[in-house]
């Protein structure tokens, strides 16, 4: 009899009942990933995992905004409780209302500071019950957010797993690349003007009609057990790493 088969057996005995398959590498582990609400992002990463900290990083007017309307929007449209840890007051109820979000089923957290933001999602993670934890730090300076210990992304991501909640931290940039189980990075990519009647004198007035934004996998260590359109299932895990999806301005779509 092979030594190393008969010490496998011994140890997996040992720890029946504690550590479940104690000798498979956890960094690419199989999880529940659903819809982020924007089909370009579903297509290109698998959608977002479930009992996992997801990443999503980029300068101001990025698109992150967008990002995580569409994500509450996805969640609570499904009756998922959902909430929203906001470090500089910079959330606006009638925007996400407007991208679809049911504010019946969000708890929004307003905090003073980043400390008294991890308190609250520290609280919140251990109560449970939430379908999406989302922590807005995208606000804060980059170099004020670095200062933040890195045992409190590892806490929150091991808070989590194998439970149906999804977190997302929002910044500048990634801060949590080494606990995160999906890190996005996002960017505008271009912007669309359209002419209006009105002008003023020799000036002719223009709106935003809306914008693109690039988004690129800066890591991703899951593998899909999908839980969206089947259409978009054989899409997933593509060799691309980044994708392009318009976002459009609220005066842009009601127009349309």
């Amino acid at each position: 009899m092979k030594i190393a088969p008969a010490l496998r057996s011994i140890v997996e005995s040992a720890l029946a009942g504690r550590v479940s398959a104690p000798f498979t590498y956890p960094d690419h582990k199989v999880v529940e990933t659903v819809p982020s609400g924007i089909p370009e992002i579903d297509s290109l990463a698998g959608g977002l995992p479930r009992g996992s900290l997801t990443e999503i990083c980029g300068p101001p007017c990025s698109g992150r905004t967008s990002l995580l309307f569409s994500a509450l929007a996805s969640r609570t449209s499904q009756l998922e409780a959902c909430a929203l840890i906001d470090v500089r007051d910079a959330f606006d109820p009638h925007a996400a209302e407007a991208a679809g979000v049911d504010l019946k089923n969000l708890l929004w957290v307003r905090c003073r500071d980043v400390e008294q933001s991890l308190r609250a999602a520290d609280l919140l993670l251990q109560g449970g019950g939430f379908g999406l934890i989302a922590l807005d730090l995208s606000e804060i300076p980059p170099q004020t957010v670095r200062y933040v210990p890195l045992n409190a992304w590892f806490r929150f991501r091991k808070t989590v797993e194998d439970t149906p909640t999804i977190v997302l931290l929002l910044e500048q940039e990634s801060n949590a690349k080494t606990c995160a189980s999906l890190v996005l990075g996002v960017g505008m990519d271009s912007s669309h003007w359209t002419s209006i009647s009105e002008s003023f004198g020799d000036t002719h007035a223009c709106l935003l009609d809306g914008f693109h934004v690039r988004a690129e996998i800066l890591r991703s260590k899951i593998e899909s057990v999908a839980k969206i359109s089947p259409d978009q299932r054989d899409r997933h895990f593509s060799p691309r790493s980044e994708t392009i999806f318009k976002v459009a301005t609220n005066w842009s779509s009601q127009k349309n």
